[in-house]
């Protein structure tokens, strides 16, 4: 299911077709069961309206949880650009000759993390991983030598504004990780087709509108998956603050 959400169409077809069919499956339970008698129906309208409630709960809740993981990773990039920004400008407190090498592996990194935001092949985002590692490795190692070998203020401030960059991407990618589990989505998927049993069951016939509720319910699920995965569907983090901070180095 966790590689299903990633791809909101399908989602969005996949819960049309088993809802639709859940309709239809009530409707000839009831064909073959008989229709409801008169004094039994009050009572199954209330089980049928505390399950609708009961699923209009749940896709707010769930459309809420996507919504917060959404600006999260907002959040994040924008932290991002300023870890990155910020030890840039620190950078400059080093000798010449370190500072160039420091803010050239900046300036590479800061692409790195441009791509990871805008790429959407996921071999693709394999190799932006590894790279985004090494080029992690090359700045720690940078900022470190001068630390070891001349522990002052300013090393120290330059440590620590680096470890701020590091822990910036570390805390981006647990938020691409963070996803709505996949018992909640199991569960929407039941509570749905059990509602669309019980219409196609209290129904007086058969009818064009069981496809009312199947496809309001399927456009819920296209958008909380949508904006819930990081990577695929049509809405995505678009890196703004990165992408402008990039712009601003080449301008200089």
């Amino acid at each position: 299911m966790q590689k299903i959400v990633d791809y909101p169409l399908l989602v969005f077809g996949f819960s049309f077709i088993a809802l639709w069919l859940s309709a239809f499956v009530g409707d000839f339970a009831r064909k073959k069961l008989g229709p409801l008698e008169k004094d039994e129906r009050q009572d199954f309208v209330i089980i049928q309206s505390a399950a609708l409630t009961l699923l209009g709960l749940l896709i707010g809740f769930t459309f809420s949880m996507a919504i917060n993981r959404y600006e999260q990773r907002k959040n994040y990039e924008e932290a991002e650009a300023n870890a990155i920004g910020t030890e840039y400008v620190r950078a400059g407190l080093l000798p010449a000759a370190e500072a160039a090498k420091v803010r050239e592996l900046l300036r590479n990194y800061l692409d790195q993390r441009v791509l990871f935001y805008t790429t959407r092949d996921n071999q693709h985002l394999q190799r932006i991983d590894t790279d985004t590692t090494q080029l992690q490795n090359e700045l720690w190692s940078a900022v470190q030598a001068r630390a070891v070998t001349q522990p002052t203020p300013v090393a120290a401030l330059v440590v620590s504004g680096m470890n701020d960059v590091l822990n910036s991407q570390g805390y981006t990618r647990a938020a691409w990780w963070n996803r709505i589990p996949f018992e909640a989505w199991v569960l929407l998927m039941t509570i749905a087709i059990v509602c669309n049993l019980l219409i196609g069951y209290g129904a007086h016939r058969t009818s064009v509108l069981f496809l009312v509720l199947p496809l309001a319910v399927s456009v819920s699920f296209f958008l909380i998956a949508d904006i819930e995965s990081p990577s695929g569907g049509m809405i995505h983090v678009q890196p703004q603050n990165l992408v402008k901070f990039s712009q601003t180095l080449h301008a200089q």
